[in-house]
């Protein structure tokens, strides 16, 4: 009788640490994790290389290295780190024979090109130009490279030339610039003249001296190849017989800002014949160049309408020969994400939003059957070789993940970890997706995320999230800047609504956005809002604030003044406060003009329809206002001004200021601070 009441004490005691470890997940968490990306395979399939970042013990800095998996192997041998220690490196690609492995580095001072024995060894390297190389692909004989490369066209194949410019100005007195045409800057960064160029050039025989000359194959070309700011090595690619090379470019000279215009060029490998535009008709966005293996077929993604980033991308295919288009799975109502050719050439894989998530599709070449492969999450970075599918995976519980499958999807298995096992004393709030009727009576769906801690029949304040875009979702993702387990993990409950502009539901719903910025969201966030909180009791709507960026930062400065009753504070961070500014002052005025239905001067009843600026008059709620000096997307006296405005209407409120930050928050340290920021602004209005 004495022994039982002891051993129960014991047995408590023993659970005591376990219950007491268990926290929520944190910024902290956040920008320590490790990173996975790049899932690479061999032309076999039988072995899997991928990137692992990892952050240094001060929080400071990252670096990446290459990891190797034998799938053959199934569990018994992990993976195993290929590339040296204390090396940084990106973009693996193995030789087409599977023996050698390429990427990336900046081991010598710039970016260049290394390779290594596939199975592990020490790196050798193969270019030495006088410019980095900022993407690359193989040729089909793995013998030569096309890269990229920023360059002062002018230079042609003269890679030294933009060296000695770049010099000669570094040492000029004078700062002072002069600009006859935009861009005059973009994204983040002033235009200096460099435009992203391709060149071709043959890798040197092992154990012979770096390369260092290359031919220019697209400096004839007013166009950037890849894109800027977000192009990569998916923007070109090789023919079979090497001969060629076609790469997505925009070519508008001083209308680039207004156009969305991008064509496929097929561009002479040995940079003797002009380029050629393969996709003249098309005035619109052509992208992802992809041929098939015998070189007869051109598959591409294309959108329709010119001026409209967030047109949907159809798949198409071009008859090389004939130069005749047809389009694939038409009716597929889905814009296309990337184009993985299946080992047979009879299907696609590709990935799309769909949903409120980020499925991995098989699109039938001949029929246009689409089936679902992997979903449950966001699916990126498919790669496909022999038996072998593999890709990354996330969603709102984990970041990216690394899985392999069979070809069809089946029997996927986790080669790295998930968030959860990397932080084994972390409890990630659980979430559902819910629906409910908005705008014109149509469905809108929305996630709710319980807080980390949550118990039956208790109340939580809520983080309200407002997504940005205004073309986009928050969906069942991971983020590392807008992140609802950094909420929940704070004791908060998480709603955000997928409103009328968002992403996977159509192209109807997404065109329902543009020129209603102000209406036809914010009725669907205020139903969103009031269904959310009928479907889920948990969820205190007396203790709320919302929060948003880039288009969300602009809702939330529509809110203060059209619908500020439900909030007890906000969070604005690089909105757009005064719309009739945003299209004199943003670098992509296609963006501007397109959602607003023209210019400001043109239309400007438009532009002040919805323009947060005409009602800050009743502005009644704390705002803590957020915003980057290198935001030239939204430049930063849009934030300057609205922090203004609420300090001279007696408005308690904040403004937090990064002086080396764009559009985003970048450095993990700034990272910290924004959310420490974030983070005691909600607990001062909405408590803990």
């Amino acid at each position: 009788m004495t022994l039982r009441p002891a051993l129960l004490s014991l047995a408590l005691i023993a659970a005591l640490p376990a219950a007491a470890a268990e926290r929520g997940f944190d910024v902290h968490d956040m920008v320590k994790l490790d990173r996975y990306s790049s899932p690479t395979l061999s032309p076999d399939g039988a072995r899997l290389v991928f990137a692992k970042r990892v952050m240094n013990a001060e929080v400071t800095k990252a670096s990446t290295a290459l990891y190797l998996r034998d799938l053959r192997t199934r569990d018994l041998a992990p993976p195993k780190q290929i590339t040296p220690e204390g090396w940084n490196v990106n973009s693996p690609v193995f030789s087409p024979d599977g023996q050698t492995l390429y990427f990336l580095s900046a081991k010598s001072g710039s970016q260049q090109l290394y390779a290594m024995p596939a199975s592990g060894g020490q790196p050798q390297q193969v270019t030495d130009f006088a410019v980095d190389v900022d993407s690359f692909k193989l040729s089909p004989k793995g013998e030569r490279i096309v890269f990229s490369a920023g360059v002062y066209q002018d230079c042609g194949s003269d890679l030294a030339c933009t060296k000695q410019k770049l010099d000669a100005a570094e040492k000029t007195q004078a700062t002072g610039k002069v600009f006859d045409g935009l861009f005059v800057r973009h994204w983040d960064t002033w235009n200096d003249g460099r435009r992203n160029t391709l060149f071709v050039a043959s890798l040197p025989a092992a154990g012979a001296k770096p390369v260092v000359g290359a031919s220019a194959i697209s400096a004839t070309i007013a166009g950037d190849a890849p894109s800027k700011p977000f192009g990569g090595n998916d923007d070109f690619n090789w023919s079979p017989d090497g001969k060629s090379v076609v790469a997505s470019i925009r070519v508008a000279g001083n209308k680039e800002p207004w156009s969305t215009n991008f064509d496929l060029y097929k561009l002479d490998a040995a940079g003797r014949a002009a380029p050629k535009n393969l996709t003249v008709a098309n005035k619109a966005w052509d992208a992802g160049p992809v041929f098939s293996a015998d070189g007869k077929t051109l598959y591409y993604r294309a959108m329709k309408r010119p001026g409209f980033e967030a047109d949907r991308f159809g798949l198409m295919a071009m008859n090389v020969a004939s130069g005749k288009v047809s389009e694939i799975a038409k009716d597929w109502d889905r814009s296309a994400g990337e184009i993985v050719l299946s080992d047979d050439g009879k299907a696609i894989y590709t990935s799309a939003d769909d949903m409120g998530e980020h499925p991995l599709f098989r699109v039938d070449i001949a029929s246009g059957a689409v089936t679902k492969l992997v979903g449950e999450g966001s699916v990126g970075s498919p790669s496909l070789a022999g038996p072998t599918l593999a890709f990354t995976r996330n969603s709102i519980k984990s970041g990216d993940q690394i899985f392999v499958a069979q070809v069809d999807g089946q029997s996927p298995r986790a080669i790295t970890p998930s968030a959860q096992e990397s932080l084994t004393e972390v409890k990630f709030g659980d979430f559902e997706q819910f629906s409910f009727k908005g705008w014109n009576d149509e469905t809108v769906h929305g996630y709710v995320v319980k807080p980390y801690n949550y118990q039956e029949g208790k109340k939580y304040p809520v983080a309200f999230l407002i997504h940005g875009g205004p073309q986009g979702s928050f969906g069942n993702g991971w983020s590392y800047r807008w992140n609802p387990q950094t909420y929940a993990g704070q004791g908060y409950a998480v709603v955000m609504i997928d409103f009328h502009g968002s992403t996977g539901y159509g192209q109807a719903f997404t065109d329902a956005i543009s020129q209603h910025w102000g209406d036809r969201p914010l009725e669907d966030l205020q139903k969103g809002w009031a269904a959310a909180q009928q479907q889920y009791s948990f969820l205190n709507g007396d203790k709320a604030c919302a929060l948003g960026a880039s288009y969300g930062g602009y809702m939330t400065y529509w809110i203060a003044g059209n619908w500020n009753q439900p909030w007890k504070c906000l969070v604005d961070h690089d909105g757009v406060f005064d719309n009739r500014m945003m299209g004199y002052s943003t670098e992509e005025l296609w963006f501007s003009e397109w959602e607003n239905g023209g210019t400001p001067w043109a239309n400007p009843e438009k532009f002040e329809q919805f323009n947060p600026v005409n009602h800050v008059k009743d502005w009644k709620k704390p705002i803590l206002v957020i915003h980057g000096q290198q935001d030239f997307r939204i430049p930063v006296e849009q934030g300057l001004a609205a922090f203004t405005a609420a300090q001279s209407l007696g408005v308690e409120s904040k403004f937090l200021y990064f002086p080396d930050e764009n559009h985003w928050v970048l450095k993990p340290q700034n990272s910290i601070l924004w959310h420490d920021t974030v983070n005691a602004w909600l607990k001062q209005h909405i408590g803990d």
